[in-house]
């Protein structure tokens, strides 16, 4: 999650809202005072986020967080059992870990990815690979491929996101550009310079 922070900063200068979802979400929820129970997070960058969450209302970013988070009793793998239960975003169960966005979350990130013109997609919104917990990373796709229709410009950038898209039976031409480059395109989202496009400059 730490590596995609980077990201988050440059975008806070230049993007007109940020859909934040997948584990790196629970961080932000935590910042905002939140509890979060078991789920993934990254207490040594909890100061960090409370600053990108002030730099966003200072630059008038639309910071989209889950409403509602689809939570379990830990990761869906060995004896844990699969049994997924909703609840709002600010009110995580202690003893439970969040898995996905939550049906709210879902209209809500599909409804803002369709009002964008341009959307960069990275990082699927849960473990889309167990059924229960594939609806969030299925509606932001349904998203793009809607603003798509309707003329927007969207990138799907990293091996997540392509792999989710396939496996979760998404034409490829459904959307503008895929990229299979995770760690390049977050560099190029960082700002970083790129060997293989400064050589060509």
């Amino acid at each position: 999650v730490s590596d995609k922070l980077g990201v988050i900063e440059n975008l806070l200068s230049k993007a007109d809202r940020l859909v934040i979802g997948g584990g790196m979400v629970f961080t932000f929820l935590k910042a905002l005072g939140h509890e979060v129970g078991t789920s993934l997070l990254e207490e040594d960058q909890l100061e960090k986020v409370k600053g990108y969450i002030e730099t966003a209302k200072k630059n008038g970013v639309e910071l989209v967080l889950p409403t509602d988070i689809v939570v379990n009793a830990g990761f869906p793998a060995g004896d844990t059992p699969v049994a997924p239960e909703v609840v709002p975003a600010d009110a995580i169960p202690a003893d439970k870990m969040g898995l996905d966005i939550g049906p709210d979350s879902q209209k809500l990130f599909h409804d803002k990815i369709v009002d964008s013109k341009t959307v960069v997609w990275n990082g699927p919104m849960g473990v889309f690979e167990v059924s229960e917990f594939a609806a969030g990373t299925r509606a932001v796709a349904q998203g793009l491929v809607d603003a798509t229709k309707n003329g927007t410009f969207t990138i799907v950038g990293g091996g997540d996101s392509a792999s989710a898209v396939r496996n979760l039976g998404f034409p490829e031409d459904g959307f503008s550009h895929i990229s299979t480059g995770g760690g390049a395109s977050l560099e190029f989202l960082e700002g970083k310079t790129l060997p293989g496009l400064s050589v060509l400059e």
